[in-house]
């Protein structure tokens, strides 16, 4: 099997082939997410460093979020569009789950953290199981004040965009250790997807969306102007 993994949610882009879940190669770019004029060329790259065209690929894997609302829009529309005219298999991964790859401690709870701007923050709760990284608390979108430290004495590392709040956290978990990669890399991915289901279906594909964990501020002006419409996703609403 073929695949083709990328994240646009963060800084970095970052990209990766695989042939049969072993990485052929990756592709990061610090573009200061001006994504938009990168990732074409960087899949395009990837593909023809292995000699493939877009034909050869059986599978896309794309961060589905939390993150930048452009990034996440560029990368799931760029998934969805390679998925249903390839009629590849697509599968989605958290973007918080890809920052907790880079800790590889079995032993250890991994909070990673996005700046949310405003002294909100994405986070969530992993931990390693079996070789599993495990979901221990659901991702969300939170005040950095309303965050769950209840973590008792046990080993906690941070990951991801902590920096800011770098004080706080060791104030309340003084047991906290601080992660030194803090950017995703696409090398996770594949490992990290062998748990979603893969989507097939022309419908499914379609209803693909990024898990954005709030409503931006043009989903909520569009909701203003159309209350009753519902259950549709605003990377849908503006196409």
């Amino acid at each position: 099997m073929k695949t083709i993994a990328f994240d646009t949610s963060n800084q970095p882009l970052t990209a990766a082939v695989f042939k049969d879940g072993v990485l052929l190669e990756q592709l990061e770019m610090d573009s200061t997410r001006n994504h938009s004029e990168k990732l074409m060329s960087a899949i395009d790259q990837l593909l023809q460093n292995q000699n493939w065209t877009p034909q050869n690929l059986d599978q896309v894997i794309v961060s589905q979020g939390p993150g930048s609302y452009t990034g996440l829009r560029l990368a799931v529309t760029t998934a969805k569009t390679l998925a249903f005219t390839l009629q590849l298999e697509l599968r989605g991964i958290s973007g918080l789950a890809l920052l907790a790859s880079n800790v590889l401690d079995d032993n250890t709870l991994i909070i990673p953290m996005m700046d949310a701007r405003n002294e909100n923050v994405y986070t969530g709760q992993y931990r390693w199981q079996a070789g599993q990284l495990m979901m221990v608390e659901s991702d969300r979108h939170s005040s950095i004040y309303d965050l769950p430290l209840a973590v008792g004495d046990q080993p906690v590392v941070y990951v991801g965009e902590y920096h800011k709040f770098k004080e706080m956290l060791q104030s309340k978990v003084p047991q906290a250790k601080f992660a030194t990669d803090n950017l995703p890399h696409a090398t996770n991915m594949f490992n990290l997807a062998q748990n979603v289901t893969p989507l097939r279906d022309s419908v499914e594909i379609h209803n693909f969306n990024p898990n954005y964990l709030r409503v931006t501020q043009a989903e909520a002006d569009w909701q203003a102007l159309h209350p009753n419409v519902e259950n549709k996703d605003y990377v849908e609403k503006i196409k």
